[in-house]
């Protein structure tokens, strides 16, 4: 049961790092436009709104796959000196934490996304509407919410993580 469902967020995992790189892929191309633009004084208009959705994209899509890969920030100073079992016991502390985190995260902007959604609130040049992008981050945060969840639960029962079989 826990490969089929580690399995299932390995594909929304890597569904959100293509949106993600789409999202780089736009920002390199609106900041090559607009540069070469200003260059003969045509300055792409809402190159700055574009590249901020589009950092947002980027970042939080690529979010889950930074967990899955182990690409976070890690101190371990003292890891060499502390028993296995406490080891253990923060990278499953860390995984729930970090999922719980997330969880909120992904409940908050949803909830501002009402917000904007009610204003109409919109980026300042070309009036992008906000809460399309508040919904990706929101989902976003959900599928890194539950990759965390799902490795935390699996070094917690398996003592490891789900091995990723070669067909993904």
């Amino acid at each position: 049961m826990l490969k089929r469902l580690t399995k299932l967020a390995d594909r929304f995992i890597n569904l959100s790092a293509i949106i993600g790189s789409i999202g780089l892929i736009v920002e390199v191309v609106i900041i090559l436009i607009d540069v070469v633009g200003r260059m003969f004084d045509m300055p792409l208009v809402g190159a700055q709104d574009i590249s901020q959705m589009s950092m947002i994209i980027l970042v939080f899509g690529a979010m889950a796959l930074c967990d899955k890969t182990g690409g976070h920030i890690a101190v371990d100073i003292f890891e060499t000196s502390f028993p296995r079992w406490l080891n253990n016991s923060i990278d499953i502390f860390s995984a729930l934490i970090g999922a719980l985190i997330f969880a909120l995260i992904a409940w908050a902007i949803y909830e501002s996304s009402k917000i904007s959604q009610m204003l109409n609130l919109a980026t300042n040049i070309i009036y992008l509407p906000k809460a399309y992008f508040q919904w990706a981050v929101s989902a976003f945060c959900i599928i890194t919410s539950v990759g965390m969840l799902l490795r935390g639960i699996s070094l917690a029962v398996i003592g490891k993580e789900v091995e990723e079989e070669a067909d993904l």
